[in-house]
């Protein structure tokens, strides 16, 4: 007999006590994505980070024997699953911070961030943050913590991140199950980003190719430039050129394949010798006192998220959106070419 494809039996869940049978299609499956997909179907959606949880405090059993994340699971197995109060964000509502929303729905939306708008609490920004403003907008559920990720209680919903001084789009998950599935995309490299950026100097077309990690000599910065060992990864870059401005700097559009922190700044600096114009942390000073002068005024990093696109992880639409240069880099960038054209 063919197992049903949803669960046989769920008991109140105010005794927070399921038991599930697993179905034909996710036989052999491992435990925690099975677990996640049937509360889902039976009406409990749950994170799978939560669900590692409770199969780690030894609250998912078969037949009084505990499983483990990674164990297969047999057609017609009955789990007995005890589940946890979710853990909720300790970041709290800041309707003072300004989200400029470009699309919502039920599940996701996506935001333009500006520059100077830190993207979660941490250390030194514990208020104020993009995060602290979506908690204020509502849509979002409290769970919040990720096994995978330890500092994810203050971030709810963050899928991905853009440096402070980075302006553009990011995407943002309501639920837990749909920021699961969005880390999956991106962990598969399933994700379209694109970057507009103006870098110092003449930049050439290339695709960039590093391992990638933390700075040995300075925590703040992260660098191409290690050999393969703990914490290092690999990251891709495609480099286009867009416009050249008079041997001095160029208009480039960067394509990401991986998403390391910092990783457009960090090959544009140290492989392409092109570093983004106004870098504090990894760009060089300017070596005309006008050069100076346009970057002072500017005051961040030339970099912007130009291009985000995505298949909805629960319509399965594909989906893509497009943020026009902010109005400091059009500025920066209006500056360098008036340069030019006096110079000539």
């Amino acid at each position: 007999m063919v197992a049903p494809s949803v669960p046989r039996m769920v008991t109140p869940f105010v005794t927070r006590i399921v038991t599930l049978v697993v179905p034909v299609e996710l036989a052999g499956a491992r435990a925690d994505k099975v677990v996640t997909e049937l509360l889902g179907r039976a009406g409990a959606r749950t994170g799978r980070a939560e669900v590692q949880r409770w199969i780690t405090a030894d609250r998912v059993k078969i037949a009084g024997n505990p499983v483990t994340n990674r164990t297969p699971l047999a057609c017609g197995s009955e789990l007995v699953v005890l589940m946890g109060e979710p853990r909720t964000s300790d970041a709290t509502a800041d309707a003072s911070v300004i989200v400029n929303v470009v699309y919502e729905d039920e599940y996701l939306l996506v935001v333009d961030k500006p520059a100077g708008l830190v993207v979660h609490p941490a250390r030194g920004h514990w208020g104020g943050t993009l995060v602290n403003g979506l908690l204020a907008h509502g849509g979002f559920e409290a769970a919040g913590r990720d096994e995978r990720d330890t500092n994810a209680h203050l971030r709810p919903g963050i899928v991905h991140r853009l440096d402070k001084d980075t302006s553009g789009l990011l995407i943002v998950a309501k639920r837990a199950d749909v920021r699961d599935a969005l880390k999956e995309r991106f962990s598969r490299h399933d994700i379209e980003r694109a970057y507009v950026g103006i870098v110092l100097g003449e930049a050439q077309p290339a695709v960039i190719d590093t391992p990638h990690g933390r700075h040995r000599n300075n925590r703040l910065k992260f660098t191409s430039l290690l050999p393969d060992g703990p914490g290092v990864r690999r990251a891709i870059t495609t480099v286009t050129p867009l416009e050249t401005i008079g041997g001095h700097a160029t208009v480039v559009r960067c394509v990401l394949t991986t998403g390391r922190t910092h990783q457009i700044r960090v090959h544009l600096a140290e492989r392409s010798k092109t570093p983004i114009f106004a870098d504090a942390l990894y760009g060089k000073v300017p070596s005309t006192p006008e050069l100076r002068a346009i970057a002072e005024a500017l005051g961040r990093q030339a970099l912007h998220a130009a291009v985000l696109g995505v298949t909805h992880p629960i319509t399965g639409a594909l989906m893509r959106w497009e943020s026009p240069l902010p109005a400091d880099m059009a500025a920066a960038l209006l500056a360098l070419r008036a340069l030019t054209r006096s110079a000539s």
